[in-house]
C-alpha cells in the first residue's frame, strides 16, 4: 500500500498552498510508482552555468541562446551576466561557460569589470579547485593589438586560480556564428550532454521573420545633411521604412546595415592585381563579389603580392560585414521608421584617400528610394528605467547624440514625468549643433530639464562635455542621489573614458567620498543597471 505523506498543518504554508502541495506530492507519487509503490528517483540534471560579459549585446544574446540549447541537452543550464555573480556562483555550478567581448583598448565590458576587480583580489582572490570551464571570446581582428584581449584574460586568470579548461578557449572575430556554434557542441559533449538538440528543438530558438540571416530589404526614406555649410565634418539623418516588415525596436536598439564597397575602390583594387573583373566567383562575378561580400578597405593603396591567384587572394579575404548603429528614434514618435544618425568618414593616409565604407555608403552611394538590408540588434543593456519618474542624464557629443533624440521621443510619446538633462558637444555651434531645432523645442516646452553644450572650437580653450559636468557637479550629484540614471553614447577610445574620469571625481568631491568609495559608487550604479554606455 502506498501512502502518500502530507504537509502537517504547523508547515509555515496558507491552507491554499498546503492543499496545492499535497496534491502535487500525491500526483508524484501516482505517476511515478511502480508494483511495490516505489517512484524511481529522477536523473539530476548537470548544472551548467553560461556566464556573459557584454558591452553590446552580441554575448548576452549568444549566451541566452546557448543557455536554451544546453537545457534541451539535458542540462540544468541558466545564463548570467557577471554583474549578477560572485566568484562563489562559479565554484558552487562547477560546470561554467564564458563568453566575453572586448571594448575600448583591450578593456572588460562593463558587466564583467566588477567581477574581474574579484578575482583579482591581491592575496584574497578565491580558488577554483573543481570548477570546469571554457572561454568563448568575441573581438574584431581590424583591433590587432588588443584582439579578444578581455577573454584571454579571463581565461588565463580562471587557469591560474585553479579552475580547469576543458575546452580551449576560442577567440572569434565579428563574424563568429560558426566559431561559436562549434565550441558549444565540443562543450556540451565534454560537460555530458544527454540529449540531441535535433531532437529538443526549443520555439523560442526560432529566426523571426527578418534577422541578420535573412535581412529586411528596406527603402530609404530619408537623406539630411545635418550641418550647416563650413562645417569640417558631414553628418547625416538616414531613415528607412519598416512598412511591410512587422518589424519593430526599443529605444536603445542598434539597427543592422548591410553595405556595399565603394565602385571606384574595387575598381582600383582588381587593376592593381590584374584580375578579371568578369571572373566567375561564385554565382557572381568577381566585380560584384568585392562590392557586396568581401573587406577590402585595407587593400587600398597597397602593393599587390607578385604571382598572387584569384583563388588565394579571395581566400585571404574577410566577410563583408553589416554595421550596427545606435538607433536615432522612437518607433512611437515615427511608426514603421526608423533613423540613424551617421556622421561620414573621409580621410587621407600616404597621399591617398579613404572613405568610411558603411557611412559613405549611407551618406553617398545608397539613392533615396533605394533598398538594403537591415535588421535589428536588441541592447538590452541600454535602456530607459522602466520607472518613468526617474532622472535621466545623457553624455551623447557628435553622432552619439543618436539614442538620447531616441530617448527624448520616447519620453515625449510616454510622458514620462522624470527630469531630463542632456550633454551634447561638437566643433561649432553655428554648423554642428545636431538636431538643434528639435532640442531646442524640447528645452523651451520644459521636455528637456536642463542642456548643456559643449562646442569645443568656438572658444581658444576647447570645452568637451566633460568639462561641462564637471561644471555642473553639485546639481549632477543631486541629481544621482536621487536616482537618475546616467548613460554615455560616443567614442570609447578617448570621450568614454574622459567622462568615466569625471563621473568618479563629481561623486568624490560632492560625496565627501574616497576614490574607493566613489569607485564603489559607480560600480554600483553599473550593477543596478543606472549606468549604461553605448560606445563604439
Amino acid at each position: 500500500m502506498q501512502i502518500t505523506p502530507l504537509i502537517p498543518e504547523s508547515a509555515p504554508f496558507t491552507a491554499e498552498q498546503r492543499a496545492w502541495l499535497n496534491g502535487f506530492l500525491a500526483g508524484v507519487l501516482q505517476r511515478g510508482g511502480g508494483t511495490n509503490g516505489a517512484s524511481a528517483p529522477a536523473e539530476a540534471k548537470k548544472p551548467l552555468l553560461i556566464a556573459f560579459g557584454s558591452q553590446s549585446g552580441n554575448a548576452e544574446s549568444l549566451a541566452k541562446r546557448l543557455a536554451r540549447e544546453a537545457t534541451s541537452r539535458g542540462f540544468a543550464a541558466r545564463a548570467a551576466g557577471l554583474d549578477s555573480l560572485q566568484p562563489a556562483d562559479l565554484i558552487k555550478d562547477k560546470n561554467v561557460l564564458l563568453i566575453t567581448s572586448t571594448w575600448g583598448e583591450g578593456d572588460m565590458p562593463d558587466n564583467a569589470v566588477s567581477f574581474w576587480d574579484a578575482i583579482n583580489q591581491n592575496g584574497s582572490s578565491p580558488k577554483f579547485d573543481g570548477v570546469n570551464y571554457s572561454v568563448l571570446a568575441l573581438g574584431d581582428k581590424n583591433y590587432a593589438d588588443t584582439f579578444c584581449l578581455a577573454g584571454k584574460k579571463l581565461d588565463q586568470r580562471l587557469a591560474e586560480l585553479g579552475a580547469t579548461r576543458v575546452v580551449d578557449r576560442v577567440d572569434c572575430d565579428v563574424d563568429f556564428d560558426d566559431l561559436a556554434k562549434e565550441w558549444s557542441k565540443n562543450a556540451f559533449t565534454i560537460f555530458g550532454s544527454t540529449k540531441n538538440q535535433s531532437d529538443q528543438s526549443d520555439p523560442s530558438d526560432a529566426e523571426p521573420a527578418y534577422s541578420k540571416k535573412n535581412p529586411f530589404p528596406a527603402k530609404l526614406i530619408a537623406n539630411d545633411t545635418l550641418n550647416a555649410p563650413g562645417s569640417a565634418k558631414d553628418t547625416h539623418h538616414i531613415a528607412f521604412s519598416l512598412t511591410g516588415s512587422g518589424l519593430t525596436y526599443e529605444v536603445g536598439d542598434a539597427l543592422g546595415v548591410f553595405v556595399q564597397n565603394c565602385p571606384e575602390v574595387v575598381d582600383a583594387v582588381i587593376a592593381a592585381h590584374g584580375f578579371d573583373p568578369n571572373a566567375n566567383v561564385g554565382s557572381k562575378t568577381l566585380r560584384e563579389a568585392l562590392l557586396t561580400d568581401y573587406e577590402i578597405r585595407s587593400l587600398l593603396g597597397k602593393t599587390p603580392e607578385s604571382g598572387l591567384t584569384l583563388d588565394s587572394f579571395l581566400e585571404n579575404l574577410r566577410k563583408l560585414q553589416p554595421r550596427l548603429y545606435s538607433i536615432a528614434s522612437s518607433i512611437k514618435a515615427h511608426p514603421d521608421e526608423v533613423h540613424l544618425c551617421v556622421g561620414a568618414v573621409r580621410y587621407t593616409t600616404d597621399g591617398i584617400a579613404h572613405k568610411g565604407v558603411a557611412s559613405t555608403f549611407l551618406s553617398d552611394r545608397l539613392a533615396l528610394g533605394d533598398t538594403t538590408g537591415i535588421y535589428f540588434h536588441a541592447a538590452n543593456h541600454f535602456r530607459l528605467p522602466t520607472d518613468l519618474t526617474k532622472p535621466v542624464i545623457m553624455v551623447g557629443p557628435g553622432t552619439g547624440i543618436a539614442p538620447f533624440r531616441a530617448f527624448l521621443e520616447e519620453r515625449e510619446a510616454t510622458q514620462a514625468p522624470g527630469k531630463n538633462w542632456l550633454f551634447f558637444g561638437d566643433q561649432k555651434r553655428a554648423t554642428d549643433f545636431l538636431y538643434h531645432d528639435q532640442i531646442i523645442a524640447w528645452v523651451q516646452s520644459g521636455h528637456l530639464t536642463r542642456l548643456d553644450t559643449a562646442f569645443s572650437r568656438d572658444q581658444e580653450e576647447k570645452i568637451y562635455v566633460q568639462t561641462r559636468m564637471l561644471q555642473a557637479a553639485s546639481e549632477l550629484w543631486q541629481w544621482l542621489e536621487e536616482g537618475a540614471h546616467f548613460y554615455v553614447c560616443g567614442d570609447a577610445k578617448r570621450m568614454a573614458k574622459d567622462v568615466d574620469d569625471a563621473l568618479h571625481k563629481i561623486i568624490e568631491t560632492q560625496g565627501n567620498k574616497s576614490a574607493d568609495e566613489a569607485a564603489a559608487y559607480v560600480a554600483e550604479m553599473k550593477k543596478t543597471k543606472r549606468y549604461a554606455r553605448d560606445v563604439y
